[in-house]
């Protein structure tokens, strides 16, 4: 093989490893579960209210199917 041949090999190589640290980066679980915690933390440090409107609002929505299970007349 030519120093040409080598060259374009190493470099292909090169390519190669960047794609796959590239793809392994993207779909490390952990990794993207830590930036979104990090964005939903500066959210609510940023502006709480929608965030208790939510939480009440699910607290409610649960408490209501809830209710509707056992109190609801399926006989």
């Amino acid at each position: 093989m030519s120093i040409k041949t080598n060259d374009k090999i190493e470099q292909a190589r090169e390519e190669l490893e960047a794609t796959l640290d590239a793809i392994e980066d993207k779909f490390n679980v952990g990794k993207r579960v830590d930036e979104v915690a990090t964005r939903v933390r500066g959210s609510y440090e940023t502006n709480p209210l929608p965030w208790i409107i939510g939480a009440a609002a699910a607290a409610v929505s649960v408490v209501a199917v809830v209710a509707w299970a056992i109190l609801s007349d399926d006989d």
